[in-house]
């Protein structure tokens, strides 16, 4: 297997809040140019503080990178402002669907491409790029964002991102609270950026099935530690990941831990 050249990679990052509280515990883990990589653990297993601190999110949460280091194309991201990690390609879709509500759909949208300082012309073709993924918000591009579904919120979360041209898109469980064929749609839109623009990605999620079905490789995170990484079709085919993350409590056999692309992280 090819390997991709690393376009973020983080080493031995702990994450701390206030004076005590470690989230983060010597996370190591990189994305490869055109790849998607999905973290994977329960609520509290550092996969949101992971992305916090890719994105240098952590001060609004009253936290901070105590230890290690993280870089973007090469550079340290440390002491950037969010704003410049934006500029340089570097784009977070936060949990929760955040959307201006009082805006429509498509102003939503082009508040995206207002940081790159694009064109009339630009903003036109990405809009274009971005209701050919998603076509639900070209149907409702007039409608009150406030108004909309969660999913076409979630959507319209991820369109303003895309309207930003990352090339490193960041997602914090995507699939929350939606209906599985919302989740369908948008993973397939996804995949299809991952394919067709060689978008990277990084996504952290709980529904392991369809992050594990997009993704190339997994990283499972346990109590703010990696404990496993490999390929995604492989840890899907473990018989311990089904049963903690796919819901089949199927006794563990040896013939699923031999896979040389699995690394148990001690």
């Amino acid at each position: 297997m090819t390997v991709a050249p690393a376009l973020l990679t983080l080493e031995d990052v702990d994450v701390v809040y206030g004076a005590a509280i470690t989230a983060v515990r010597g996370v190591r883990l990189h994305v490869g140019q055109g790849e998607i990589v999905t973290l994977l653990g329960a609520n509290g297993a550092g996969k949101t503080s992971t992305l916090r601190a890719v994105s240098n999110l952590l001060h609004a949460k009253l936290g901070r990178m105590s230890r290690g280091r993280i870089t973007f194309d090469g550079r340290s991201t440390a002491g950037l402002p969010t704003s410049r990690l934006v500029s340089s390609g570097l784009v977070q879709v936060l949990e929760g669907r955040h959307c201006f509500r009082a805006l429509t759909i498509e102003e939503n949208l082009i508040t995206g491409a207002i940081g790159r300082r694009a064109s009339k012309a630009e903003t036109a073709t990405d809009l274009e790029l971005v209701y050919a993924l998603f076509p639900r918000l070209r149907t409702k591009r007039a409608v009150l964002a406030g108004l909309t579904s969660g999913g076409e919120q979630q959507m319209a979360a991820i369109g303003r991102a895309l309207m930003a041209r990352p090339r490193l898109l960041i997602l914090d469980e995507p699939s929350m609270g939606l209906a599985p064929i919302v989740v369908a749609e948008i993973f397939l839109a996804l995949t299809a950026l991952n394919r067709d623009q060689g978008l990277s990605i990084l996504l952290a999620e709980q529904n392991a099935t369809v992050a594990l079905k997009a993704a190339h490789r997994g990283v499972v995170l346990e109590n703010g530690r990696v404990t496993l990484t490999g390929i995604a079709s492989e840890l899907s085919a473990r018989d311990d990941i089904r049963a903690a993350y796919l819901g089949l409590n199927k006794p563990p056999s040896s013939e699923s831990s031999r896979s040389k692309s699995i690394e148990v992280v001690a």
